[in-house]
Order: C-alpha cells, then sequence, then structure tokens
C-alpha cells in the first residue's frame, strides 16, 4: 500500500483488502451495540475536508484497522497472556498504588472467577477485581456471565470490577452491569483495541508528524 502512494486511505480504498471486509463485517452481529469506537467513522469529500481534517480522519481509519490486527494477536497469544495484557493495561491507564506489585494475576482452578486485582493502596484496602475473557469476535459475553462475575465480587466483600472480553457484550448484559449496586465496568474488544492505542500497550509509535500553523505574534509590529 505505501508502495502505491495512495492519494487517499479512506474506507473504499480499504475494502480491496480481506482484513478490513472481515473487521466492518464483525460490526453487523445482531444484538451488538455500537460504541463510539464501533461506529464508522464519516468521511466528507476530499474537498471538503482541510488538511488537518483529513490527516485527522485518515489517522483514526489507520487506527481501526490496528485495532483488528491487535485483537487477532491476543486471540492467537497463550490464554494467560490475556490476564496479563489486561493488568498491565489498567496499570498504564493509572490504575494501582505506588507500591510494588500493585497488579497481579490470581486466575487459576478454583479462583472464583477472578482473574486478576488492582490494589490501590499499600494495605489492598481498595481494590478492583478483573475478569478476562478471550472469546472469538463473534462469540458474545452474555448476561449470566455478568451475573456470575457479580456473585464473585460478592464473595470477596468487593463493590467494583472490570470485565474485559475480546468479542462483545449483549444488550441484556450492559444493561444487567448498568443496574446493579456494584460498580461493573465493562470493555469489549473495540474499547480494548482502543485503549491499547493510547496507552501505548502493545504499540510503539511508527512516525511523528507535527501540524504546524504560522505564528502570528512573529508578524506583529513592535
Amino acid at each position: 500500500m505505501l508502495a502505491e502512494s495512495p492519494v487517499r486511505i479512506d474506507n473504499e480504498y480499504l475494502s480491496q483488502f480481506a482484513e478490513f471486509i472481515r473487521f466492518r463485517e464483525r460490526g453487523r452481529v445482531p444484538e451488538k451495540p455500537l460504541s463510539a469506537q464501533a461506529a464508522e467513522i464519516p468521511v466528507a469529500p476530499l474537498q471538503a475536508q482541510t488538511p488537518d481534517e483529513l490527516l485527522r480522519s485518515t489517522v483514526k481509519q489507520i487506527e481501526a484497522v490496528l485495532g483488528k490486527e491487535l485483537l487477532d494477536r491476543i486471540l492467537a497469544a497463550p490464554p494467560a497472556f490475556f490476564e496479563r495484557l489486561i493488568v498491565k493495561l489498567l496499570l498504564a491507564m493509572g490504575y494501582g498504588g505506588p507500591q510494588e506489585n500493585s497488579g497481579r494475576i490470581v486466575g487459576q482452578s478454583g479462583d472464583g472467577g477472578i482473574d486478576g486485582i488492582i490494589d490501590q493502596d499499600a494495605l489492598g484496602l481498595d481494590r478492583v477485581y478483573i475478569q478476562a475473557k478471550r472469546y472469538a469476535i463473534e462469540s458474545a459475553v452474555s448476561e449470566p456471565e455478568i451475573r456470575a462475575f457479580s456473585g464473585s465480587l460478592g464473595a470477596a466483600k468487593a463493590n467494583k470490577g472490570v470485565f474485559v472480553t475480546t468479542s462483545y457484550f449483549t444488550q441484556p448484559a450492559r444493561s444487567f452491569a448498568e443496574r446493579h449496586p456494584f460498580r461493573i465496568v465493562l470493555i469489549d474488544g473495540e474499547l480494548l483495541a482502543t485503549l491499547m492505542i493510547r496507552q501505548n500497550v502493545g504499540v510503539r509509535i511508527d512516525e511523528t508528524l507535527y501540524l504546524k500553523r504560522v505564528e502570528e505574534d512573529f508578524f506583529l509590529d513592535e
């Protein structure tokens, strides 16, 4: 694609790639809610866009394809990798106290549905409990699984948790999490990829472009 030096990289151009078509098709699975991250990025006609608008819309489209690649890599990795990834991501987002080992993996046989724990303070009085489900893109997380997670939180005497999946949540699952007295945050595959890109977890900066404008004060008369 880079060798072709396309004038514009948009949805129409990317549609020649089978991976991009599959990425868009998975957004049409029944019951899958359209989050802000999953919504199709509107692209104005080329002549109607300013240079900075064109640049920003192109970056969003590239990040959408990058997000798909991240999810593919996660699904191809060993199961334990996903749990470690989620703990690392939450720590990168600022969760966890200043002490060492504030985030740890506990997922194993008999773990009670808890895969990881983030300690917000040195004594572990304030904790965030994590459950990570590495599902195929088309396999939804349903309400019974969120209900079971809430039961695990209750057994741990916790009042907040994060449920992360590589797939998506059904609407009943989201509704249950919203009305439950515990604070349960749901992170689907699309949001997961967005957070990884935003926090530079599993990605690196390949090139930096600077958008420059005229410095008006420089040309003012003294």
